[in-house]
């Protein structure tokens, strides 16, 4: 369910690219370390967690994740029932750890997420708990909110349970290894039940109206001293472990409306005139947007390997934007749709990684156990979305910052050349500037000419600056 251009960032250790990611926490003001009475907290709490009384370890549960994670939040296991489907994920209990008040829980209500750059993290926790103590890593009995989530044979919704429990994973999975052994028929045949389970709950967002925007993941690495980015498509086996994580956070909204209290992430509809003018911008770029099809049936016919429609596809991130969080107790908000899912929607299935899912996992346990949610949970709901749409601000801004760095170190000793690209998008003030994807390196970056600007076009591009130092880098139209 993106609604983005995804960023993947490859650790490395190069002297400019550290250098760089030091200029931008100073510029956006971000911790560089935890305090030591929060880290001294954190190692006090990794040796005395709050292990619940029910074992589930006999599950066989796993994780997957991009290669080399260690914040492990979410572990699996999928099987079939004579009526369709049962899947059990546990989440990592960070209130396991963690108590209202304590310094990590005031140290993560001030960072609210974990940043992601590219030679490290700031993490929301110390790594004592967040790759360690609390995190869901192989052949360990680790604490957990275990989600028991029974499906019919379409894949729709039938019963929901989490409460707390001892669990263990099996194996410390990533996407790629489990592709390739998917692919070359010798994955476990539990991943054929999450194909079916993941098209399936596909099939449902189709029906919902739900959309995705497929946009290529752009990825970072620093070979041999030497810079390097591309493009890389999603491999089938995320989307279906996404829909997994989407369908927890589905069920977790429904428990939390139909008690009226809780946390549910929105996302406004998209406004009639925007999509009229993404049928303008399609009609610019040729692409056929017949009468009857609607506005996610119309994504869903878009090509991510298409440049053209890689430009259609920026455009349409334009009717996505407003996305927030919405707290309740007592009476539903106003808005409480997620208007890409089609669904209510919050989220619950990253703790480790993000500040509102401890939160709204410990109100889905009091519900499910017919039991009064927790005045430390209560007390916390109306400051949270203001927390996360703080945190959701920086990390965005810190995202861009790298990527900003990224490209201008790629393309520092290449001032000068002439590149192939496509015009993405132009801008509604000053229609000469714009914005152009080079693919060969993965660039996306500003533009400008002399006169308005072929949104869609294929372009030969000059490079007229490119200047790791401020992180800019500019692209003028070639003559």
């Amino acid at each position: 369910m993106s609604t983005t251009r995804r960023l993947h960032i490859q650790p490395a250790g190069d002297p400019l690219l550290a250098q760089g990611m030091r200029d931008i926490r100073d510029d956006l003001k971000l911790p560089s370390a935890f305090p030591p009475e929060v880290e001294a907290a954190a190692v006090q709490a990794a040796s005395n967690p709050r292990l619940p009384a029910l074992d589930r370890s006999d599950i066989a549960l796993v994780t997957i994740d991009p290669s080399g994670s260690m914040d492990l939040d979410q572990a699996m296991h999928v099987e079939r029932t004579d009526g369709g489907y049962r899947v059990y994920y546990a989440i990592a209990d960070v209130a396991a750890f963690v108590s209202a008040g304590d310094p990590v829980d005031l140290e993560a209500n001030r960072r609210g997420e974990t940043l992601y750059g590219a030679d490290a993290k700031i993490p929301l926790h110390p790594k004592v708990l967040s790759e360690d103590a609390a995190s869901l890593l192989p052949g360990q009995l680790r604490p957990a909110l275990l989600w028991t989530i029974d499906l019919d044979r379409t894949g729709e919704g039938i019963a929901v349970d989490v409460r707390r429990a001892k669990v263990s994973s099996r194996a410390r999975l990533d996407y790629a290894g489990v592709q390739q052994r998917i692919d070359a028929g010798a994955a476990d045949p539990m991943w054929a039940v999450l194909r079916e389970v993941g098209e399936l709950r596909r099939q449902r967002e189709f029906v919902r109206g739900g959309v995705s925007l497929p946009l290529p993941e752009q990825e970072v690495s620093v070979v041999d001293g030497r810079w390097k980015l591309a493009f890389r498509a999603r491999m089938p086996i995320e989307d279906w472990n996404e829909q997994i994580s989407l369908l927890t956070g589905m069920a977790a909204a429904h428990l939390m409306v139909q008690a009226k209290v809780g946390l549910l992430r929105t996302l406004p509809p998209p406004d009639p005139r925007a999509i009229e003018r993404l049928r303008v911008t399609a009609r610019a770029l040729g692409i056929a947007w017949p009468p009857g099809l609607d506005y996610p049936g119309f994504i869903r016919s878009l090509d991510p390997s298409n440049d053209v429609h890689v430009a259609m596809l920026t455009a349409c991130t334009s009717v996505l934007r407003g996305a927030g969080y919405a707290a309740f107790d007592g009476s539903l908000p106003a808005q409480p749709m997620h208007s890409a899912l089609a669904a209510q929607y919050t989220h619950a299935t990253a703790p480790l990684r993000r500040l509102v899912d401890r939160y709204t996992g410990e109100i889905c346990v009091a519900l499910c156990a017919k039991q009064p949610v927790p005045d430390w949970a209560l007390a916390a709901l109306p400051g949270l979305p203001a927390t996360m749409q703080a945190s959701g601000h920086r990390a965005g801004q810190y995202e861009r910052a790298v990527l900003d760095l990224a490209e201008a170190a790629v393309l520092a000793p290449r001032v000068g050349e002439v590149f192939n690209g496509a015009i993405v998008e132009v801008a509604h003030d000053d229609p000469g500037k714009g914005t152009v994807i080079v693919r060969d390196p993965a660039i996306e970056a500003s533009v400008s000419g002399s006169a308005r600007l072929p949104l869609g076009a294929d372009v030969r591009v000059s490079l007229v600056e490119a200047d790791p130092a401020r992180r800019v880098t500019r692209f003028e139209l070639a003559g």
